[in-house]
């Protein structure tokens, strides 16, 4: 194993830390009610380019707005066409939601860091990862031997990462984009 194979977390971990360590700054000069607002006209900026998106495929779906800590989520839920906006394990939803922090970011000219959700299927993914996260870390407690687990997006890892060390064990990534993997490690 290199070096580079041995972090603990991957990439997408970082950004999240690099993210949450700037929402900090930022909230600290602009309060909370300000960042809220900021979050808010991201969701309202980010629901208006879905609303077109969704026209102009001429699908139904209901578009609701949230803020969940420092990000703004946004939902579509409705018609069984949305599935086709969800894509073979999500890739169609990946790239809606990089289309639409690109949409942010020309309005406000700031990244945005937005979750978009489309039928569920983010939830429903995240709690199936949980519980793969949890079950090799029972697993690897017991016999106190890694388990590696098969390849997954940077999204995918991380749930899977906090699944882990909520069981209190650890774990790392390795391997390269896209066969990049967790690997869960004995105490």
């Amino acid at each position: 194993m290199t070096d580079a194979d041995t972090t603990e977390r991957d990439v997408d971990t970082e950004l999240e830390a690099q993210s949450a360590a700037e929402d900090a700054a930022e909230s600290g000069s602009e309060g909370i009610d300000d960042l809220e607002e900021r979050l808010v006209a991201e969701g309202e900026i980010a629901g208006d380019y879905l609303e077109e998106l969704l026209d102009l495929l001429d699908f139904d779906g209901d578009i609701d707005l949230d803020v969940e800590g420092s990000r703004a989520i946004v939902s579509i839920d409705g018609s069984d066409d949305l599935n086709k906006l969800v894509g073979r394990g999500g890739e169609v939803l990946d790239a809606l939601q990089e289309l639409t922090r690109l949409a942010v970011l020309r309005e406000t000219g700031e990244r945005s860091r937005l979750m978009l959700d489309i039928d569920g299927h983010r939830a429903t993914r995240r709690s199936e990862l949980t519980r793969i996260g949890t079950e090799a870390a029972r697993k690897v407690a017991e016999t106190g031997e890694p388990v590696k687990l098969s390849a997954m997006s940077p999204f995918e890892r991380k749930v899977v990462h906090d699944a882990v060390a909520a069981a209190g064990l650890r774990s790392e990534s390795e391997g390269e984009e896209p066969n990049r993997c967790v690997v869960v490690l004995p105490v």
